[in-house]
This record gives structure tokens, sequence and C-alpha cells, in this order.
């Protein structure tokens, strides 16, 4: 798989000064050299959140957190590491160049080619539907729609709404107009051939004469058009909504088909706005559609999102999971809307979450709901919405007849297999104890029902995430949803060592200099990081841009470590070489130390032979010699070990 060049990494580092682009999420005030602010991932009423404009680095001394400017974005956007790098490029217009990876190359240079076609192909559909909207006569009974439904113009204009003029090949004859080859055209999604077999078999074939000789026509005709974007806000795909009441046999929605671009069950309608309030809130209410959305969102109600179909999907749920801790199902009231709800439920449970749900009034739905009552009614509505267990237990009370045993057994049963999904132990049998009471059942029978069922998973398969799309070089910096190993903070010694040669280039060529540092580092437990820091030959400790690279290698917890590192003090300019050669010392004392123990270990072995008595002896000797000679040196300047 291709990954993010090193130059690129550093290119958009260097482009991007950490002061502007974190002053741009919170408000930062000048404190000497640093700058300072309420830090932003976790509650505090004093300012322990520092920018270091000088080192290009953050540091947050309550919570700990900090790194680079790319880290900062992961963890303030919730994004993996490739997403940071390329919505920093994209800020500050830094083209990506991506190295091959391996086997298969020519295949993905391939693929990247054509996702770059297709963004852009989307990029500028989505900019011709919105004009047509805004701008043509031929759409004038979409803006009636939209006003009728009481959305006006500054609505349209943020979510880019657009219209797909009448006709079979009109948008077909602008895309060609503008470059667009009928291969990706139909990779697009965006028509479609008349014979779709023949159609797939002329793109495996990749014959230009069959393909030149398709039929192919406009997907989206007459209807009005959303947008569906990926969490950097690229458009990937459309959803087409018809606007005429007479249009029968005619499907209400039209949704692009699945794409290089577009899985449409591992996107969520209106995230790339709303994932910021989502994760402040640690709570996404999830809508039907997409007007839903839209409305609640413009009331400011912004904490919400939708899936691309009814109910949500497990590698959606997984999404969720990233921005927050419980979701609100808010479908409507209708048996489809909960029986949506009811599918919804696994997906959810099994990626961790806590799930409740809002129940619309009769005929109501979030848009025509905030269109009657406010934005007030709706987050009423929410905020009494039900925990699922119990909007379980009322929904099937009413499709089982409660009266027979039979329809009892029922009951029992699809309520076990819910509380069967949840996946810890102690949890599930809280629930159960909790659902058994409301039942009034016998709570050990409904537990040993609830035992009976196997519960399902609460991770997904390797092979799920791989059909997902979601692969990502973790040799860049390890995306925040995978959990990084335990990180321990190394000696004193090897601290100031870490302080000196990421600070001081001398030092980072000193201590490279230095005979075998590799094995005399591989002994002394806690160096790990420091043998990274020199192992990085390309790192260049004076340009805060090669930094931010070298983070960009690191688990979180490392680069927090090593941000704080960065703010330590520094000795007198004459005296950074004499402290870093003291602390280098310390390394060579602890080696000879553990030497002299292993030696005077195995002189205490029973029946040793003479000869290997007195060579051990004379070894013993010597490393003493040499430890009193290194105390001797380091009692002028000992570092604080």
């Amino acid at each position: 798989m291709p990954r993010i060049s090193p130059q690129t990494i550093e290119q958009v580092a260097a482009a991007n000064d950490i002061v502007e682009v974190i002053g741009s999420y919170v408000p930062l005030k000048k404190a000497g050299a640093t700058f300072k602010a309420l830090c932003p991932f976790h509650r505090e009423k004093s300012p322990s959140f520092t920018v270091n404009p000088q080192r290009q680095s953050f540091k947050c001394f309550g919570c700990g957190a900090g790194g680079s400017v790319f880290r900062f974005l992961m963890n303030y956007e919730n994004l993996d590491f490739p997403a940071a790098v390329r919505r920093l490029a994209e800020r500050a217009n830094v083209p990506i160049v991506e190295e091959a990876g391996g086997p298969g190359d020519e295949h993905e240079a391939g693929a990247g080619r054509l996702r770059r076609r297709l963004l852009g192909l989307h990029a500028e559909a989505a900019e011709w539907f919105h004009k047509n909207l805004t701008k043509k006569e031929f759409a004038a009974h979409a803006r009636a729609y939209l006003q009728r439904r009481e959305f006006g113009s500054e609505t349209a204009n943020t979510w880019q709404l657009g219209y797909a003029p009448e006709g079979w090949d009109v948008f077909l004859t602008w895309a060609r107009g503008r470059g667009y080859s009928v291969e990706e055209l139909i990779h697009s999604g965006l028509v479609k051939a008349r014979d779709e077999e023949a159609a797939a078999a002329a793109l495996a074939s990749d014959v230009a004469s069959r393909i030149a000789g398709l039929r192919i026509y406009d997907r989206f005709r007459d209807r009005l058009m959303f947008p569906i974007c990926n969490e950097l806000g690229e458009v990937i795909a459309f959803s087409g909504r018809v606007l005429r009441a007479d249009a029968e046999g005619v499907a209400k929605y039209v949704n692009s088909p699945e794409t290089p671009l577009f899985t449409k069950g591992k996107v969520l309608f209106g995230l790339d706005k709303s994932r910021r309030a989502i994760l402040e809130a640690k709570t996404a209410i999830v809508c039907e559609g997409q007007l839903d959305l839209i409305r609640a969102f413009e009331a400011g109600v912004k904490n919400v999102t939708a899936p691309q179909g009814t109910a949500l999907t497990e590698r959606q749920a997984r999404l969720l999971k990233r921005y927050a801790d419980e979701v609100i199902l808010c479908f409507d009231a209708d048996a489809a809307g909960q029986q949506a709800a009811e599918r919804s439920f696994a997906a959810l449970l099994e990626a961790g979450l806590s799930v409740r749900v809002a129940t619309m009034p009769a005929g109501e739905d979030p848009d025509s709901l905030i269109r009657r009552g406010g934005a007030e009614a709706f987050r009423a509505r929410v905020g009494a919405a039900q925990d699922f267990f119990d909007f379980q237990i009322e929904r099937l009370g009413r499709a089982f007849d409660m009266t027979t045993p039979r329809g009892q057994a029922q009951f029992s049963r699809r309520m076990a297999e819910s509380v069967a999904l949840v996946g810890e132990p102690a949890l599930r049998e809280a629930v159960a104890g909790k659902v058994s009471a409301r039942l009034g059942v016998p709570a050990e029978a409904f537990r040993a029902l609830v035992r009976g069922l196997k519960p399902r998973s609460n991770h997904a398969s390797r092979a799920d995430e791989a059909a997902a799309g979601g692969a990502v070089d973790v040799t860049q910096g390890e995306s925040p949803k995978v959990a990084a190993p335990a990180f321990q903070s190394p000696p004193n010694a090897i601290a100031r060592l870490l302080t000196l040669a990421l600070r001081e280039a001398g030092v980072h060529a000193l201590l490279r200099a230095q005979p075998d540092w590799p094995g005399r580092l591989a002994r002394v437990p806690g160096s790990e990081l420091l043998v990274r820091v020199l192992g990085a030959e390309n790192l260049r400790p004076d340009e805060p841009a090669s930094l931010s690279a070298f983070f960009a290698t690191l688990t979180s917890a490392e680069e927090a470590y090593l941000s704080a590192r960065l703010l330590d003090p520094l000795p007198d300019p004459a005296e950074v070489e004499a402290e870093a050669e003291a602390c280098w010392l310390w390394t060579e004392q602890y080696d000879l130390g553990r030497q002299v123990a292993s030696r005077t270990s195995r002189l205490r072995l029973p029946g040793l032979p003479e000869a290997e008595q007195t060579r051990l002896q004379k070894e013993v000797v010597d490393l003493q010699k040499r430890l009193a000679d290194i105390a001797r040196l380091l009692s002028a300047r000992r570092p604080a070990i």
C-alpha cells in the first residue's frame, strides 16, 4: 500500500505553523516565548496547555497530551495520521507525494490515479449541481420545493444542495465536455450503462473500443441532490430525492452505487460537519434522513448524523465509536423506523456504545417536529430518550400476546436475544436483572435464558476492517483508534540525553559517534526511545519540521513524553556537550556495574575451574578500576540520575 513520503510529511509540517493551526481551534494567549490556553482535551480552570512556536510542539501538563501539529489534529479531530497529514496538506496547498509500498505498486498507483480523478469529478459535479439549483430557470421547481420545506438559500449553500436536470444525458454531456472519460464516469456511479453486465465486462477487459461502445445515461435525473462527503469533507457520492409528487413507481431517494470512493455501509451523512460537536458531547444523535439531519443541525443541534439507509451497519457503528460513548437513535415513529432502531442496536452495542431511543410523535419526524415546535421540542424528545431495553420492552410488549404463555415465552426470548448482545459479562448480568424485573419473570430463569444464547463478538475481524478500506500504515504514527502499548519513562540520565539530542544537533552527532552506541544502550533499560532518536539519521534537531516528521513515527505516549523534553531547561551553551558526556558516562557506569554483578554471581557457582575463577576475578578488578575512574569524572558534575 502506498505511504506518504517522509519528505512530504516534513514539507507539510514546515508549511503549517503550530500556533496558527492550534489558534484556529483554541484561543491562545502569549506567555513569554510560548503560548498558553485551557487544554481542549480535558476540563481545567487554569491553563496548563502550552504551545512552543520555536520547537513547533504542544504540551499539556495537566492531562499529559503533547506532540507535533499532526498529533494535535489527530487528537482534536479524532483522525488517523494519514488523514491528519492530508488535512494539513490541503490547508497549506502542499501536494501529497506517496511512495510505493511493494509488489502490486503499479496497480496501487493506478487505483490512486483513478481515485484522484473521481474526487475531482465529484467536486466539480457538486459545484455544477449547486449552480443549477441556485441559478438555472429549469430548477425553479426544486427551489420551490425547498421553500415549501422552509429551507433557505443559506442552508442550500452550507450543504451545497444541488439539482440534477431532466434528460437522459445532460450530466453526461457536461462531464464529457470537462474531459472525463466514459470509463471514469462509469466508475463514478454518476452515470450507468443500459447493460450493466456488459459494462462490468468492458471495464474488466480494459478494451477501449468496448468501453466506448457502451450505451450510458445519467443516474440522477430531475432530483434534488445531496452531496455525501467523507470525514475530510471531500464529496464522494450523492443522494438524489425525487421532486414531483406524481412520479409514480419512482424511488423516493436514489443513492450513488458503491464505487472506488464510496461504500454505503461505512459512511455517515453529515459527519464531516458534526463530528466535532459529537466529540464534545460524547453523544451522537442518529436521524433517519438527510433533511432531518440538516434541519436539526441548522436549528443548533449539531451532534447529529445519518446513515446511508435505514439501519446502522457495524462499520458505521465503529466509526461513531471514534467520537461518542452514547448514541441516541431518532428514527421515524412508524414500524419501519422502529425496526431500523432494533437492527441498529446490535451493531452499536458490539462497538461498545450505549444506546437510547428518542421516539417522535405519531406522524412526525425531526424535520416536521422542529418546524412545528422549534429546536426545544426536538431537544426535549432527545432528552427524554429511553434506554434501548426499556424501548424494546414497550415495543415487543405490543407485538406479542402477553395474555398467553406462548406470547410470554416469545417475548422473553426476544428480550434475551437483545440482552445477549451485551459483550461485557458483568454488564450483561446486570442488564439481565433489570430486564427480568421489568418483565416480571424470575431473574435466574431469565439469566439462564440469556446464558443459553451465544453473545456476539464485540470485535470486528481484521478481514472486515480490510474490506472497509480502513487499512493505515501504522509506521506513521498510531491511529487514535489503536491502543498504544504502555510507555515507561526512562531513567533521568537517559531523559537528559533525549532532551539534549532532540534540541542540539551537536549532541545528536556526538552520541551517534560513540563506539557501539546501539550495543551500549541495548544493555541499559529504558533506552529504547533514545535508540530511536539516535537511529534517525535524517533527524535534524535544529529544524522543527524535521522533528515533527520524526514525531510522526512515534506512539502518542512517546510523543507526549518527548514534547515535555523539548520544554526542559538547557545548560549554558558552553556546558551542553559536557553534560551530554557526563550522562553518557552514566550509561557506561550502569553497563559496567551490571557486568561486575554478573561475574561476581558466576564466581559463587560451586565447582568452578580455577582458571575460570582467576579470569573472572581479573575481569572484576579491571571493571572496578574503570568504575572508579568514571566515579571521579562524574564527581565534578553529576547529572541528576
